[in-house]
């Protein structure tokens, strides 16, 4: 299965957005404030009266300056308008992840979304659950959710990498080497120290090879993990009498998923490792006769 074509990841992330959020842009390229803006000075013109401009003019400024800090519009407006602006970071951010995927994965991706809002659901209807203690459930659940992704992504990056490498080109290359360092002509001390460096590097390769292998099958079990539990607790949540019911659950996926979080290998770099390559010295050129 292929994949599919990928989305643009936003320039600017969520967490971006919220930490240093445009208010000066907000208070100016809204809707009211500029047809506000536009009209005075239309009818300036229309009028030939520079007056109204300049009123309409200085009203701005004032607006400008006092608006983008003001506490009630702060609670009222502008925090509504980045969490709605932030919630589609975050969605598009999603979508450009879930296009790396194999459609495999992204089908795998796209039913635990739907399961983790079914689950939203069931728990709204479940009369035994307060909202603020469902509140904290669900903000583990997103949290899940979002580890998931991330895990399914490097999954997938790492075994892409991997089908570039020939593990047995490998082992023949540094078979190849050990041959040549233990060879009783390996007299040149240069060419001895390039066929040690060749084995190191290569041997290293392997081993990183190997960790990434252990790393996709153990992030790979976590994701089934995952996956499951999710199902279990939209079967169990229709019945539970509280939400602590499920929050143990819910740890221990978190307290998994940080596992694996640590032992994460990057594969930067990985591909860029060339081994050294043994070069003869050239023979002198002949002298003029």
């Amino acid at each position: 299965m292929g994949v599919s074509k990928p989305a643009k990841p936003p320039e600017v992330t969520a967490d971006e957005l919220r930490a240093s959020p445009p208010l000066l842009k907000f208070a100016f390229a809204n809707p009211y404030n500029l047809s506000l803006l536009t009209g005075a000075l239309a009818a300036s013109a229309l009028t030939l009266n520079p007056l109204i401009a300049v009123a309409a003019l200085g009203a701005e400024a004032l607006w400008l300056l006092h608006a983008p800090e003001s506490r009630a519009l702060k609670r009222l407006v502008w925090d509504k308008k980045i969490d709605k602006l932030a919630a589609e970071l975050d969605q598009q951010a999603l979508e450009a992840k879930i296009a790396t995927l194999e459609q495999g994965d992204q089908r795998r991706v796209r039913e635990l979304i739907a399961e983790e809002q079914k689950i939203d659901q069931l728990a709204a209807q479940n009369p035994s659950f307060s909202g603020d203690l469902m509140r904290d459930e669900l903000v583990k659940s997103a949290a899940l959710v979002s580890a998931y992704v991330d895990m399914i992504v490097t999954c997938s990056r790492y075994e892409h990498y991997l089908a570039s490498i020939d593990p047995k080109q490998l082992e023949r290359d540094r078979q190849m080497w050990e041959k040549r360092l233990q060879s009783p002509k390996q007299e040149d001390a240069r060419a001895t120290d390039i066929a040690k460096k060749n084995i190191e590097i290569i041997s290293k390769r392997i081993e990183k090879i190997n960790e990434i292998r252990q790393y996709i099958t153990v992030a790979r079990d976590q994701l089934d993990l995952i996956e499951n539990t999710f199902h279990l607790i939209a079967d169990q949540i229709v019945t539970m009498q509280s939400p602590r019911e499920m929050s143990g659950q819910l740890d221990q996926l978190l307290s998994g998923v940080e596992a694996v979080r640590s032992a994460a290998i990057y594969t930067d770099g990985l591909s860029a490792e060339r081994p050294f390559q043994l070069t003869e010295p050239s023979a002198p050129a002949p002298r003029d006769s």
